[in-house]
């Protein structure tokens, strides 16, 4: 006898009317049961071994315990790819582990069929594209991750994580999160209805997979209307293309002849406008050679000139002696003469002389130097205390006062050092007068009359009465020597250090050239008068050349086209021909896309009405355990066909209520009700293990014990996996897993009390 057949023996004298009738529904269902799950490197657990009852199994242990990560281990296990990259992966390693640590989760688990029990394991390593997995039934193993996922898939009858979210694995704080994966939630719902669905749905699988085959626009993957409308297209644009090249030919043709006329003409501009620039840049050169010419010519005769005036201020000097030579004589007869008068006025007057000076010798050069000693004394004090080098209360104004005080004694000394200038040239006069005295009247007299007779010999070797003579001859000879200096500067700044003899050569040599170059000139034309005629015929000879170059462009570019199009008829023809068959394609492919369009929105409207059904018959089933969880209080459910929302029969309003409005309480049953009911339907004759996260924590007593009791039965026909901190279930329960609370404690609080200061 299979197994499930003995169980339901066994489960027969049941005195639960819901317990007999899921026995009768469960019996032949594929059941998978956990019998053992391990957990390596997942928050908590660095490793972690538990066995699992086949019936209702409970978790209990108090917070951060890790029951939570038991139920996320259980998800990942049986619908996360185990090379997923998902970024929640990264916070499952535990805090204390390595920096390469990542979960690996563990199942062994049976499956119950008609025939027999298969044993089963299964292993997923989390470690993102380096990820691995091993799945093992009856002997057979398979390690690609897809087809792995799809084996378990096909075991639980668990398409994602979201609609296991959604559906098996219940938290308590997501009680009501049926929306989590509402597609393929409303997919099982069809598919559970009938077996006749299940060919809809292929048969609707098939004609979405036709109707994309038919109607894909991707550029990739392009269906069959796209690229028929493609070759439509190709064909179409082939035609127009041939028959546009057709034209273009002949305009090809056309153009390259005009264009070799423009390529003519521009050819002859171009040399015509060059002939003209050289001689406009001929002209330009002999009018620049002819100015300088000129300037040659006025510099020469200039300095002819000059030449000439030199020569003849050299042939007229007003004195026979040179100027130096004059010079030398002037000044001997003017202190001659000084001489002269200073004997005759000691001669002619007797001066009495005071031997004996009525005052002492003034002293100034000490003072001066106790003034500059003050005022460097006064400027070091102060730069010192400026620039602190010196840290003296009152330091820069003693030092801004030294420096008055030197300032004061300076002028001081300065007015003594005028006095002691006095005193000692009055001490000379006195020596001068003793000298006198004692050398006697005669020694002055002799003196005068051999200084008088010298004075005599300079003036008649001079040929010059008397001194003022001499002085106007040394003026007009200065005069006479500074114009020839000056002129000779000229001279030289005229033509350099130029033999004044080649000058006259030189100047008839520019003349001559300035008549070659006004001839020349003239021979070039009007072009050569016309101002900033070289840079006009620049512009049109650049503007020439770039029309010259864009017209052979043109050219080459008609000739190219000219060349590179080998159009004829009869490959216009052939794309006439082609277009026709394509078009013809197209509207077959069309007409099959309506046909295909028409039988899919049939489709739709009949899995709407199955929609309908489906809706009733999760109300049907939700009913009793609603009715037994809350006493009777609430006997009917209405489930929105569109939405799923829920809403009950208030005993009290005799009318519907949403259960949004109810008792948080309330609604968490109705909503584990409908989990369970959506279980039941939406796996079809799949039996995927149900986790519960201490969904009865705002139950009272009595509605804890009553939906406890409805759990208890469906474990004859699920496995149930209750998590909770309550030991208030251990007693119903054919298992009971205690978890420990965690035993790290904060032993750095003391250590650290600038923290708790914060």
């Amino acid at each position: 006898m299979p197994a499930s057949c003995a169980r339901c023996s066994a489960w027969a004298g049941s005195s639960s009317p819901a317990t007999r009738s899921r026995c009768d529904a469960g019996a032949g269902r594929p059941l998978m049961r956990i019998t053992r799950l391990q957990i390596t490197d997942m928050r908590r657990y660095r490793d972690l071994d538990v066995t699992l009852a086949p019936g209702l199994t409970v978790v209990r242990g108090p917070n951060e315990a890790g029951k939570t990560t038991i139920q996320r281990a259980l998800e990942l296990v049986l619908t996360r790819k185990a090379t997923s990259a998902s970024a929640d992966l990264e916070g499952l390693r535990p805090w204390d582990a390595d920096a390469d640590a990542r979960p690996v989760i563990s199942i062994d688990f049976e499956q119950e069929d008609e025939d027999r029990i298969h044993q089963g394991h299964l292993e997923k390593a989390f470690r993102g594209p380096k990820g691995h997995v091993r799945l093992d039934i009856d002997g057979e193993t398979t390690t690609d991750p897809a087809r792995a996922d799809e084996l378990v898939a096909e075991l639980t009858g668990l398409p994602t994580e979201a609609f296991f979210r959604s559906t098996a694995s219940i938290r308590h704080h997501e009680v009501n999160d049926l929306a989590r994966d509402e597609a393929a939630l409303r997919d099982r719902l069809q598919a559970s209805i009938s077996g006749a669905d299940r060919g809809t749905s292929r048969a609707k699988k098939k004609l979405s997979a036709s109707l994309g085959e038919l109607n894909a626009r991707g550029m990739k993957n392009p269906g069959r209307i796209k690229v028929a409308e493609d070759a439509v297209a190709q064909a179409q644009s082939a035609l127009e293309a041939g028959e546009a090249a057709l034209a273009q030919l002949e305009k090809d043709r056309e153009v390259l002849v005009l264009a070799r006329g423009r390529r003519a003409d521009a050819d002859g501009v171009l040399a015509e406008r060059r002939a003209m620039l050289e001689k406009a840049r001929a002209a330009e050169r002999f009018i620049a050679e002819r100015d300088a010419a000129q300037e040659r010519f006025e510099r020469y005769r200039s300095a002819v000139a000059v030449r000439d005036e030199i020569a003849a201020l050299e042939d007229s000097h007003p004195s026979a002696n040179a100027l130096p030579v004059l010079r030398q004589i002037v000044l001997r007869l003017r202190n001659a003469e000084a001489r002269i008068r200073e004997l005759r006025a000691m001669l002619s007057d007797e001066v009495r002389v005071q031997y004996e000076l009525g005052v002492p010798e003034p002293t100034w050069l000490p003072i001066a130097v106790v003034a500059v000693a003050l005022m460097l004394i006064g400027v070091v004090t102060a730069i010192a205390s400026e620039l602190r080098v010196i840290v003296v209360p009152l330091a820069l104004p003693l030092g801004i006062v030294a420096i008055f005080v030197g300032i004061f004694v300076a002028l001081f000394a300065f007015r003594q050092r005028g006095a002691a200038s006095v005193f000692q040239r009055q001490k000379q006069m006195r020596d001068v007068e003793i000298d006198r005295r004692l050398r006697g009247r005669s020694q002055l007299e002799e003196e005068l009359r051999l200084v008088e007779s010298d004075t005599a010999q300079q003036l008649e070797a001079i040929d010059l009465p008397d001194l003022a003579a001499a002085e106007e001859l040394l003026s007009l000879e200065e005069d006479r020597v500074s114009r020839i200096d000056v002129l000779t500067g000229q001279l030289e700044g005229l033509v350099g250090r130029e033999p004044s003899e080649r000058l006259p050569e030189l100047r008839d040599q520019a003349a001559l050239e300035i008549e070659q170059k006004t001839h020349a000139i003239e021979a070039i034309g009007p072009i050569a008068r016309e101002p900033r005629a070289r840079e006009r015929l620049e512009v049109e000879v650049r503007d020439a050349e770039a029309e010259l170059e864009r017209v052979r462009d043109e050219e080459a570019n008609s000739r190219a086209r000219l060349e590179a199009n080998p159009v004829d008829a009869e490959q216009v023809a052939a794309h006439a021909e082609a277009l026709a068959v394509a078009r013809e394609q197209l509207a077959l492919l069309r007409r099959r896309s309506r046909v295909y369009d028409l039988t899919m929105r049939e489709i739709e409207r009949a899995e709407q009405a199955t929609m309908r059904t489906a809706t009733r018959f999760l109300e049907k089933h939700m009913v009793s355990d609603i009715e037994r969880v809350t006493g009777g209080r609430y006997r009917r459910v209405r489930v929105d066909d569109q939405t799923l929302d829920i809403a009950v029969m208030a005993p009290e309003r005799r009318d519907w209520v949403d259960v949004t409005t109810l008792s948080q309480g309330t609604l968490d049953i109705i909503y584990l009700a409908a989990r369970l009911g959506l279980v039941r339907l939406v796996t079809g004759d799949r039996r995927p293990p149900l986790i519960f996260d201490d969904p009865f924590v705002t139950l009272d007593d009595g509605r804890a014990a009553r939906a406890l009791e409805l759990l208890k039965d469906i474990s004859h026909d699920f496995q149930v996996i209750y998590l909770t901190t309550s030991d208030r279930y251990d007693g119903a329960a054919d298992a009971v897993v205690e978890l420990p609370a965690p035993s790290d404690v904060d032993d750095f609080a003391e250590a650290e009390p600038a923290f708790a200061d914060v």
